[in-house]
């Protein structure tokens, strides 16, 4: 598997839609799931009406950023996760931009590396999206991240029915990000189908 490699996920592609970034308004990191890629979660980008947001769409090695359910232990997901981390930071650096214009989406195992991205590196950013992921980990992994999210606006969207993501890890997600000073709005599932 191609995860094998030290740094899996340094020198992919990394795909471009929108006004160049010193044009833009704000810059869209936008980080694919689990056996997709980075034009499939790009293809999101025309569907916002946006046209001065710069999307960046980073292509993971192998349509895989980590080879293991989310859950799993982290070194387990490793080096893939560590990889994955470094090219989101890579990408908020190469923006130019503070990280206060920089939004970070992600879907499925993207959401998940959004979330732990903004947990390791808190900050004031745009905003940051997570489509059905919470925090990386097992269930009794420390959540002691430290700093401030400086009021940074998330959204964790997940169904209450999905195989892959326990409710339980969704909210404890949002609690960890409320503590450290981000705008999580209160979490309410919706059942049914």
């Amino acid at each position: 598997m191609m995860l094998s490699a030290p740094d899996p996920h340094a020198g992919q592609p990394v795909l471009h839609y929108g006004p160049p970034i010193a044009q833009a308004r704000r810059v869209a990191i936008c980080i694919h799931g689990r056996g997709a890629s980075a034009e499939d979660i790009l293809g999101l980008a025309p569907e916002l009406g946006t046209d001065d947001v710069a999307y960046l769409a980073p292509q993971a090695a192998g349509h895989t950023w980590y080879p293991y359910s989310f859950l799993s232990p982290i070194p387990k997901n490793e080096p893939g996760i560590t990889s994955a981390l470094g090219v989101i930071a890579r990408l908020v650096d190469s923006t130019g931009l503070g990280s206060e214009r920089v939004v970070i989406l992600g879907f499925s195992q993207g959401a998940c590396l959004a979330l732990e991205f903004a947990a390791r590196n808190p900050r004031r950013y745009a905003a940051v999206v997570a489509l059905s992921g919470g925090l990386i980990g097992p269930p009794d992994t420390p959540r002691d991240y430290s700093g401030s999210m400086e009021n940074t606006p998330i959204f964790i969207g997940c169904s209450d029915i999905d195989p892959h993501i326990p409710v339980e890890r969704v909210r404890e997600s949002a609690a960890v990000f409320r503590r450290m000073g981000a705008a999580v709005p209160r979490w309410t599932p919706k059942t049914g189908h």
